[in-house]
C-alpha cells in the first residue's frame, strides 16, 4: 500500500508522519507539504511535493490533483492528516478522492501502525 502524508507548519506533528513512514512497509510515500516546511527530513525515501497553501481551497485542490496523479498506482492509499490545518485536509481529501483513490486513514500509535476505518 502506498502511504499519501500532508505536512504543515506544525513541526510538533512530524514525528507521527516520521513514525509512519518508518514503522511500515510501503510500497511508496508521497509527502505533501507547505511551501514553508523546507527541512523535513526521512531516513527512507519519499517523494516530496511542494504546495502554496496560501491559495483558496479549491485552487489548492486542483494543484494536488495536478501533482499527484498518476503518482499513485493503487485504486487505495493509506492517508495520514496528522498534520497540517482542516483547509489543506480538506483539498487533499477532495483532490485524492476526484482522481479517484480510496483512502484508508493511518495512525501511528504505541502499539504501531493502525489503520483507523
Amino acid at each position: 500500500m502506498e502511504l499519501v502524508a500532508f505536512l504543515g507548519k506544525d513541526r510538533e506533528t512530524w514525528g507521527q508522519v516520521n513514525a509512519l513512514i518508518n514503522r511500515f512497509e510501503w510500497e511508496k510515500v508521497i509527502v505533501l507539504k507547505n511551501k514553508d516546511t523546507e527541512d523535513f527530513v526521512s531516513s527512507k525515501e519519499v517523494d516530496c511535493i511542494q504546495f502554496n497553501t496560501e491559495k483558496p481551497l479549491l485552487e489548492l485542490k486542483k494543484d494536488i490533483m495536478d501533482k499527484i496523479r498518476g503518482k499513485l498506482s493503487g485504486f487505495e492509499a493509506a492517508l495520514s492528516i496528522a498534520s497540517g490545518n482542516g483547509k489543506e485536509h480538506m483539498a487533499l481529501i477532495s483532490a485524492l478522492l476526484s482522481i479517484p483513490v480510496g483512502i484508508r486513514l493511518v495512525v501511528y500509535t504505541k502499539e504501531g501502525v493502525e489503520f483507523i476505518n
